[in-house]
């Protein structure tokens, strides 16, 4: 037997740490799975690569003159409009890939999760390459940007990892539990592209919190109303960004941050407890 080989033990009862130290040991498979779906993704492609700086690009050029052109919310800024767009842009491609990757991910390796044992939670965390992946193409689309609009962000840029962090585990949060129920229920990931498309246009994206507070606040219901929006997670993650990336032109909201925090807290706890409750039934369903 080679030296470097392991025996694995499989018992019910498994303790937390025991859990979570399956998995680091698994950690090669990571890999392995993230380079896979990496290769797969960009495999017989004609854009290749370029489709991730195409993407985002397109889409912010369509808000910036359905939003910024049309709808004047332009003159709401002092910076100009293409750099406010461009972090709701990074953000939401983001999450909303993330979240159907990971909602998908255990339907989707079907053979892998029926025929081997691993820990089933290695899947839906190796999805995070293609996403990250992306937005760190997108990333370099904004440095490009600052370029042409001789823009330069100041030190706040060195909290865009705990952004990009708390985006993703609000994906994975809501993707895990989407994942456990399609497994069981395959019409969840019909649902999914309805909540996706309901998001785009329910996050500041092409707007800013603080226009949405500022137009509610003239309402009865206003401060109602803005809290149900803030219970969005991307919205906490986009305010966040704007104001790791354009300083001065975006005030840190706290309201949104916080409501972010608890989000993926809640979502994580429910999410991971859910997941492994129900991930040695996986092979009955599917």
């Amino acid at each position: 037997m080679n030296s470097s080989s392991k025996e694995v033990y499989i018992s019910n009862g498994k303790t937390t740490l025991d859990y979570w130290s399956e998995i680091w040991q698994s950690r090669e498979l990571f890999w392995i799975l993230a380079k896979r779906d990496i290769l797969v993704r960009y495999k017989q492609t004609v854009l290749g690569v370029a489709w991730s700086i195409i993407r985002p690009l397109l889409t912010a050029l369509v808000m910036v003159f359905a939003f910024g052109k049309i709808a004047k919310l332009d003159q709401e800024t002092s910076i100009d409009y293409m750099l406010v767009v461009m972090p709701g842009v990074i953000i939401w491609l983001f999450f909303s890939q993330s979240l159907s990757l990971v909602s998908n991910s255990i339907v989707g390796n079907t053979n892998l999760v029926s025929k081997v044992y691993f820990p089933r939670l290695i899947v839906p965390l190796s999805s995070l390459m293609i996403g990250l992946l992306d937005a760190m193409i997108a990333f370099g689309l904004f440095v490009l940007l600052c370029f042409w609009y001789q823009y330069i962000p100041d030190w706040k840029v060195i909290f865009v990892p705990v952004f990009m962090l708390l985006a993703y585990l609000g994906a994975f949060g809501f993707g895990l539990i989407a994942a456990v129920l399609n497994v069981k229920y395959r019409d969840v990931s019909q649902v999914i592209p309805f909540l996706v498309q309901f998001g785009y246009f329910a996050s500041p994206i092409a707007y800013t919190s603080e226009l949405v507070q500022k137009n509610l606040s003239q309402t009865s219901t206003g401060d109602f109303l803005y809290l149900l929006y803030t219970i969005n997670p991307v919205a906490g993650s986009i305010d966040g960004l704007r104001w790791s990336l354009l300083g001065d032109f975006s005030a840190f909201n706290f309201q949104s941050f916080l409501s972010l925090v608890i989000f993926d807290l809640v979502m994580l706890i429910i999410a991971i407890r859910m997941f492994r409750k129900s991930e040695n039934s996986f092979v009955d369903y599917i």
